[in-house]
């Protein structure tokens, strides 16, 4: 079995909490447009939208906002009142402004790898957001490089891992989106290793490849050092 010589993180949700901040501000959302329609009916109305934007707006807050103002807009039939998209507009600047919480382990388990791998952190959304998180998280200069990229496929993990390393047969991708944090360099010809938040955004969401030899789960960061650990060594 090839060496692991390159690791890669996802950031949002797998190193610090993300989309209970996206939830949060759904609640609220639901709240300001209670006279107008129902929550499930609210929320499947955003999800479209999301759906429909990601190829114009990409992912991140920015986008998230545009998707609740569009909604709202179609939900009240152009009614809606300029106080209530500018709550929108505020509650996308608090989430831009939240502060960094990181999740259990992240920092242990980074610290535990990086004198022996490379470390890249692969992240998409916001440029200016997720470089304002990786600052704020004090993991930055853990890390060897830094990838934020439009969206996770393929062809982009095998980009990445031949840049940073010797290839996807040789890099481990680790996350908690099993679409865009395990498949994808699984299909590269990489390892996925997928680690749980709890809370999932649906887009995100995908049936786990539990067949495949180089797919992994593990219950939280904690574990991962170990797992490197028997990778390399077997």
């Amino acid at each position: 079995m090839t060496r692991i010589t390159t690791i890669g993180f996802d950031a949002d949700d797998t190193l610090w909490h993300n989309e209970r901040f996206f939830r949060m501000t759904q609640d609220h959302f639901a709240t300001l447009l209670a006279d107008y329609t129902d929550r499930d009916t609210l929320m499947a109305r955003l999800l479209d939208a999301e759906r429909r934007n990601l190829g114009q707006y990409g992912f991140g807050v920015k986008g998230f906002v545009l998707s609740m103002i569009e909604t709202a807009i179609e939900v009240t039939e152009e009614r809606v009142p300029a106080s209530v998209i500018a709550e929108l507009l505020a509650a996308g600047q608090e989430m831009l402004r939240h502060p960094i919480e990181l999740l259990p382990h992240a920092r242990d388990a980074i610290a535990a790898l990086a004198p022996s791998h490379r470390l890249v952190l692969i992240t998409k959304g916001d440029l200016l957001d997720q470089e304002r998180k990786l600052a704020q998280s004090g993991l930055g200069e853990m890390f060897d490089a830094v990838e934020i990229v439009s969206d996770k496929t393929p062809p982009v993990y095998a980009g990445i891992f031949a840049r940073h390393g010797e290839g996807p047969e040789a890099a481990l991708m680790v996350g908690n989106s099993m679409r865009s944090d395990v498949i994808p360099p699984i299909m590269a010809g990489g390892w996925g290793v997928h680690v749980p938040h709890g809370l999932e955004w649906e887009i995100e969401q995908a049936e786990a490849p539990v067949e495949h030899p180089r797919f992994r789960k593990l219950t939280d960061l904690g574990e991962l050092p170990d797992l490197i650990g028997w990778i390399d060594g077997s």
